[in-house]
């Protein structure tokens, strides 16, 4: 195995939760799955006409976008799962235990939140977490709360200036940090977050050259095909077959 130089994980350790992430990888869509959701085939028709796309094309796209969508999800399992690597008191509870919390060290007394991006969370969700927050630091007078985000506006590690219930709150024990920040807090590196990035690359490469790769099956369109030659005609059927007047289509 080659020598990651990370100093804060062993190259045993990142080689192998970069490949659990790996396996982790969506590769394959069918029908059951493309409409899992309902689709939309009036959006789906609208975006085919405004972007002088086929049907098929847009399908395409949509099929790319729904396994993108589910493989972004796996990028917060890797973001949030490598911390129980850290030791030191450092856990990754099971959803909904220790208070919902995403990573906890009870030893310092220190729990969080994990976001990919400063801006993914609504009003509503930025209002339950900060409760959450208030609640733990009522309960435990040394707590220290930290909303972690991957993906900061800038690097950082403020207090959370929030609103709740249109109210203004900040509290200097409820934090917004960015990732290398929290990195550094967590592993005791500076710059531990900027050598994963670097050598993220090499890890990946050496990943796939070991295992096999699956290659993508996407079997929609052939589904489509069954349900009718006219692609746009199957697409309305999947979503309007029981609503008057399409079962004439």
């Amino acid at each position: 195995m080659k020598n990651y130089n990370l100093g804060f994980l062993t190259d045993e350790q990142i080689f192998s939760h970069v490949k659990e992430t790996v396996e982790k990888y969506r590769y394959h869509i069918n029908l059951a799955e493309f409409n899992k959701n309902l689709i939309d085939p009036i959006k789906l028709t609208f975006d085919a006409k405004v972007y002088n796309q086929t049907i098929q094309q847009t399908i395409e796209a949509e099929c790319i976008r729904q396994i993108d969508k589910t493989n972004t999800n796996h990028i917060g399992y890797f973001h949030q799962n490598i911390f129980k690597l850290a030791g030191n008191g450092w856990e990754v509870p099971k959803n909904g235990a220790d208070g919902g919390f995403d990573v906890t060290n009870h030893e310092k007394h220190i729990f969080c939140e994990i976001k990919n991006k400063h801006n993914t969370m609504n009003s509503a969700s930025s209002q339950k977490t900060y409760i959450k927050m208030q609640s733990k630091i009522l309960e435990d007078d040394k707590a220290m709360c930290y909303l972690v985000e991957a993906i900061a506006a800038k690097s950082q590690d403020i207090p959370w200036a929030t609103k709740v219930d249109g109210k203004n709150f900040k509290h200097d024990r409820i934090h917004r940090i960015s990732m290398d920040k929290f990195y550094e807090i967590v592993f005791g590196a500076k710059n531990a977050f900027y050598k994963l990035c670097s050598a993220l690359p090499q890890i990946l490469d050496d990943v796939i050259a070991e295992g096999k790769i699956e290659p993508s099956t996407n079997t929609v369109f052939d589904e489509l095909n069954a349900i009718s030659s006219d692609i746009l005609k199957s697409l309305y059927l999947l979503s309007f077959k029981t609503y008057e007047g399409f079962k004439d289509l």
